[in-house]
């Protein structure tokens, strides 16, 4: 089945009533029926096209995306597709603050990792009275309910998939903070200036919205199925290609800020890719003195 006829027999093209339309989406909308506005498929197929270009160039470049749903109808879609793609996700409700202040993010993370280490060693049970461990199982609780989906999240994503635009508003005003992308599933109701990539579609539809996350999910596999096998730090790079030089009592190489110091404490500048140091030390020395021996520029 083409992706076309499975969209349609989803009902991604129905949309909102017409009292309660947006006319920011008036682009996107083909016609009206029964007060009912029909999106017009061309421009959500259009949509969801360049949404997975541009994700399997993104995930690529070893970079994430987050998916974000807290409404019923997207919950199960975005955790059982994400949890296949390894991605990030959000299905609870959104804290304020995910994004701009991930840094406290990262430490109920970290509590989370510490309670879970109690739970699994048996240490909560033994070590802290009844009324201790209650508490600590709600805290793990709430905390887990929250915040698992992000769990293995240990940078800002690159990209946010939102379903819902006017139920993630504060997700979506975070992102636009931060300078993230964002891809939006968008009804006739919600606002496309929201979203760098706007996908028209019904938004309430179960089967619509499991269409849109597998597609956009498939693309991002294929974009982590490219990225290079190992990616090496500067540090990494410079060190391997140090010992790949073969001579183990070759001396190590230094920067350029190294260099210029070393110069400047022997009392004259090397321009870049000039001659080595003990031409222009033996120059500055005075006709009928000895010259220095080896190593005497760097004492």
């Amino acid at each position: 089945m083409s992706l076309v006829n499975e969209l349609v027999e989803s009902g991604i093209h129905f949309g909102q009533r017409r009292s309660s339309w947006n006319p920011r989406m008036a682009p996107y909308i083909h016609g009206v029926k029964n007060q009912i506005h029909i999106i017009d498929v061309k421009e959500t197929i259009k949509g969801i096209l360049l949404a997975k270009k541009f994700l399997s160039q993104l995930t690529a470049q070893n970079k994430d995306v987050l998916f974000v749903g807290t409404k019923r109808q997207a919950r199960g879609a975005i955790e059982t597709h994400c949890a296949e793609a390894k991605m990030p996700f959000v299905t609870e409700r959104w804290l304020g603050g995910t994004l701009t202040n991930f840094r406290t993010i990262r430490e109920r993370l970290r509590r989370l990792e510490e309670l879970d280490e109690l739970i699994s060693s048996g240490k909560m049970k033994t070590n802290f009275s009844k009324k201790m461990e209650a508490q600590l199982t709600r805290e793990h609780s709430k905390i887990f309910r929250n915040l698992n989906g992000i769990r293995a999240m240990g940078k800002l994503p690159g990209a946010m998939v939102v379903v819902d635009v006017g139920r993630e508003l504060n997700a979506l005003k975070e992102a636009k903070v931060l300078g993230i992308p964002t891809i939006c599933l968008i009804d006739t109701d919600g606002n496309p200036d929201f979203a760098d990539i706007p996908i028209p579609g019904n938004d309430d539809s179960m089967r619509a919205i499991d269409v849109v996350i597998r597609e956009l999910c498939a693309s991002i596999k294929e974009g982590m199925e490219s990225r290079p096998v190992s990616k090496e730090g500067p540090a990494q790079a410079d060190a391997d290609h140090d010992a790949s030089d073969g001579d183990p009592s070759a001396p190590r190489r230094r920067s350029s800020r190294s260099r210029f110091r070393m110069d400047d404490a022997a009392g004259h500048s090397v321009a870049a890719g000039s001659a080595p140091a003990a031409e222009p030390v033996a120059a500055t020395v005075p006709a009928g003195e000895p010259v220095p021996a080896e190593g005497a520029a760097s004492a």
